[in-house]
This record gives structure tokens, sequence and C-alpha cells, in this order.
């Protein structure tokens, strides 16, 4: 069987590849969701991975649905309502918790079009860098739905609530530009330097402690929704463990000695 996600590791850094260019990385509810929820899985216990890349083979990073399935699904008359709930809670629904509740540091490489949940994909994800020719597009009105995935919950906390009701409202297109413009995308580079640019802001994250990069961002992940007084107390226990790490020990001790030379 063709694996829809490839996985390769080396030095901290975890490069995902949604290897399916003829479908253009559409995200089937079967094998596409339980690869990147088994490769999250895998990643976790896997306290040497620091940093993570995803990024897509051929011209798109994701095309969001399976359009053709949801076409063949409108002629099971045997369907009801009811199953379509578990068809997304046990299907795509898996992404967003696997990516979202991962603590390692996940950077999305947009080589192409992120379409749908193509997009919300993207959103899943603590950084996102752009090629040139990357386009983006919350699309799931123009054919009748609503953003399925995740997409309501995540687009409009990284664009703010104005940009995503347009973008969710419209299901318009925008492009690299437009998308660095709106802090969907925190750099767009040419689409030959998309890869390296992204490996290495994951070398330089793959640099730190692993404890505290992950601790750290599970701590933002959690502040998005707690109040000041519940994320202080969190940020105590968390600094509670990191104060006690071999890495901050070394990491202070190192500090301390560079600035006693400096003087």
């Amino acid at each position: 069987m063709t694996h829809f996600l490839t996985i390769e590791i080396a030095d901290g850094i975890a490069l995902l590849t949604m290897n399916s260019p003829e479908t253009r990385n559409v995200l089937g509810f079967d094998q596409p969701s339980a690869e990147i929820e088994a490769a999250c899985t895998q990643i976790a216990a896997d306290r040497n991975v620091r940093a993570v890349v995803l990024t897509g083979a051929g011209k798109a990073f994701s095309a969001g649905g399976d359009i053709k399935n949801m076409a063949a699904r409108l002629d099971n008359k045997d369907r009801q309502p009811i199953d379509d709930r578990y068809y997304y809670k046990e299907g795509i629904h898996r992404i967003p918790r696997a990516l979202y509740h991962l603590e390692v540091p996940v950077i999305a490489a947009v080589n192409g079009a992120a379409i749908g949940a193509g997009l919300d994909l993207a959103c899943m994800c603590d950084v996102r860098i752009a090629a040139q020719s990357a386009t983006f597009a919350e699309s799931f009105v123009k054919l009748g739905i609503i953003p399925g995935d995740g997409g309501a919950f995540l687009l409009q906390r990284i664009v703010g609530q104005s940009k995503a009701a347009i973008m969710t409202f419209t299901g318009d297109a925008i492009d690299a530009p437009e998308a660095l413009d709106c802090g969907l995308v925190s750099q767009v580079v040419p689409d030959d330097q998309l890869l390296p640019t992204a490996m290495r802001l994951a070398a330089r994250i793959a640099r730190n402690p692993v404890h505290a990069l992950r601790m750290a961002k599970r701590l933002m992940r959690e502040s998005a929704h707690l109040q000041l007084d519940t994320v202080l107390e969190l940020s105590a226990a968390f600094q509670a463990l990191a104060h006690s790490s071999t890495d901050h020990r070394e990491r202070l001790l190192q500090a301390v000695a560079a600035m006693g030379k400096k003087r």
C-alpha cells in the first residue's frame, strides 16, 4: 500500500510530506487521517524530536477534502445525518486533535494551494511559511458546506475575526503576499527556497532543550482558552519542572560562564 505521508527524522527534526501529488494531497477521511495521527503519536513518543516540518509533494500543499468521495456519498440512500457525525469524528477530526495537541513545534511549509481543509491543516501548525506561488482559501461555502474540521476555531485566532469572516463567507482565495499581510503566514519565499527556509527555522528551534520546547508549546495552547490566574498556576508548575532539568542546569552554567568571560 502506498503511504499518504512520508516521515524522515534527522538531527531532531521530523519532515512530514503529504505524498499524493496525483490527488493534490486531498485529505480523505481514512488513510490520511490515520497516518497523520500515527505520525503525531510517533513524534510525541520520540523525545529526540524537537521540531516538525509539514509540506506537500507536487504543486499543492493540500486541496482539502475529497470532493469525489463527497459526491459518491450523496447517492448513498442508506446514509443518515447521524452517520455523518461519526464520519467526521472518527475520520478527519483525528487530524486537528493530533496536530493541535502535539507538543512538538510544527512548521507548515506551504508549497502550493492550501484549500478548504488544506488551509485548516496549515492553521493547525504553529508557524506557516509560504512559497511565492501558494494560495489559500477557506472555500467550504462554495460547496454549500461549513468548515467542518476546526477552521472556524483556528482561522480567526490567526488572522482576526474580521479577516476570517471575509475568507469564510466569500470562500475566495488569497495569494501569498496577502496571506503575509494578514498574518496567516510569517514569511513568503521563492518556491525553490521554501523547504530550505523551513528546515533552517526548524534547526534553530531544534537547538533548544526538548522539554522546554514542549512545555512552552503546551503553555501557549492552554493559554488560548484559560484565565490569567490559571495560566500563571500552570506556568509555575511547568517552570518548576524546567528549573529541575539537566538542560536548564547546563544552559544556565554556560550562560554564567559566558558572562564572566565578557567581563
